[in-house]
């Protein structure tokens, strides 16, 4: 779900491995005791819809639709879920009426927009009084590990300079209360949950992921493009996530906000 600006990550392999891991559980928990039977949901830049489909699972009898700007990613989704119903579309044009759903729920998307105020803003009019926007994104400077490694510091400050290269706001867990406030929610609770990656299977994936995402991914090719790194400090830097991912010991953990958002 792109907005007007490129999507950071791109849709590699690497970022799809990553992206099919997530589940309502581990990435929407926040969410699932407001979800009731019959509910109409919403989830906007769903990628490859394995969260879409754990929502479906929830409102039995009720409707889901993931939504999504990039092709591929859906023909994937539909191929793993042929019984979703996905949508091609920006975020910015949505193809639907005022309060056409009960909950509309995003996963680690405002963090790529150049305008995720008009964005939520735009969401809230799709909502039926009495419904939700739920809303979760990481916060990458509030990011930690185990062992130190200034590999992983320079990557997480190239993270952040690639982000808001392209617009974007990679910390943006800190701040979707006050985005969702001046949007016009009146009624918002914030949350904040973590993924840790700690065991040495956990840290081997995790690790594997992002040493092939900072040299083959859209990640990559912004950091070139842009003149933030050049292609031997993109290797240094997956050479530094193999070492976290073999490590002895050690953990990541990245922290996300979460907001409830209330319709009046």
């Amino acid at each position: 779900m792109t907005g007007s600006n490129p999507y950071l990550h791109g849709h590699s392999n690497s970022v799809l491995r990553s992206h099919r891991w997530r589940t309502a559980e581990n990435s929407a928990g926040y969410l699932l005791a407001e979800l009731r039977p019959s509910m109409r949901v919403l989830d906007v830049g769903c990628g490859p819809a394995t969260i879409t489909a754990d929502l479906g699972e929830l409102v039995p009898g009720g409707m889901v639709v993931g939504v999504d700007a990039s092709l591929s990613v859906l023909s994937e989704a539909s191929r793993s879920a042929p019984g979703l119903r996905l949508v091609a579309a920006d975020i910015s044009a949505l193809p639907f009426g005022d309060a056409s759903f009960d909950v509309i729920h995003l996963h680690q998307v405002l963090q790529h927009l150049d305008d995720p105020i008009g964005a939520l803003a735009g969401l809230r009019r799709l909502v039926v009084p009495g419904g939700i926007l739920a809303a979760r994104d990481a916060d990458y400077a509030a990011m930690t590990w185990l062992p130190d490694s200034g590999g992983l510091k320079r990557w997480l400050a190239l993270y952040e300079a690639c982000g808001r290269a392209v617009g974007g706001e990679p910390d943006a867990g800190r701040h979707l209360a006050r985005w969702a406030a001046d949007a016009g929610f009146s009624d918002v609770t914030s949350t904040a949950s973590t993924w840790v990656y700690e065991t040495r299977e956990e840290r081997a994936w995790w690790g594997s992921l992002w040493a092939e995402r900072v040299t083959s991914s859209a990640f990559a090719e912004v950091a070139l493009s842009r003149g933030l790194a050049d292609e031997a400090e993109l290797e240094g830097l997956a050479d530094a996530w193999r070492s976290f991912g073999s490590a002895p010991q050690g953990r990541f953990v990245v922290p996300h906000g979460e907001i409830l958002c209330r319709v009046d």
